[in-house]
């Protein structure tokens, strides 16, 4: 995690690219992103299991961003966008998942259901540096409101992201970079 060359990802991400991602991997993202949070995985869950467990709003094979980002700022779309600590969306992610979200992004360590739900589903999940909210928004090229707008920072949005940093958290085969060596 070092030095070497961080691995470009165009997203929605292509499965059988995941599946060569590795625990650890330095990864830049360029691509549509999704963002939610708490009150935004209640509702999406919700929808999920009145729709017969299809996503809704072409989620489908997406990328989902646990971040609440602040109001626009310095000619971008945000002022800020940061991850939020992803343990708080691991009861929704199994389902998400399994119903074909490709991948999310947050911070801190996930559960065991998570990372196996991981395993199951060929997902990752990654990790985005804390406490970078300033730097991340220079990363963000637009951003549009898909859902939820009365939730306000918590909305459902589609956002376009230009080599956005993370790292993979847990991979496709369930490893989870805080249990490396």
């Amino acid at each position: 995690m070092g030095g070497e060359e961080r691995i470009r990802l165009s997203l929605p991400l292509d499965r059988e690219r995941m599946a060569e991602l590795k625990a650890g991997d330095a990864c830049l993202l360029t691509g549509v992103l999704y963002t939610l949070r708490d009150a935004g995985h209640v509702r999406l869950v919700d929808e999920l299991a009145r729709g017969g467990g299809r996503l809704p709003y072409g989620l489908d094979g997406q990328t989902i961003f646990y971040a609440g980002p602040t109001p626009a700022a310095a000619g971008r779309p945000f002022g800020a966008i940061g991850p939020t600590t992803a343990s708080r969306m691991d009861f929704a992610a199994p389902a998400l998942y399994r119903a074909g979200v490709a991948a999310t992004v947050g911070k801190g360590r996930r559960g065991r259901e998570v990372r196996e739900a991981c395993r199951e589903t060929g997902s990752v999940y990654f990790v985005a540096c804390g406490g970078a909210a300033a730097y991340l928004a220079r990363c963000v090229a637009s951003s549009e409101t898909v859902a939820y707008d009365d939730l306000g920072t918590e909305a459902l949005r589609r956002i376009e992201v230009v080599d956005f940093p993370v790292f993979v958290g847990v991979d496709a085969r369930g490893a989870d970079v805080h249990e490396l060596a």
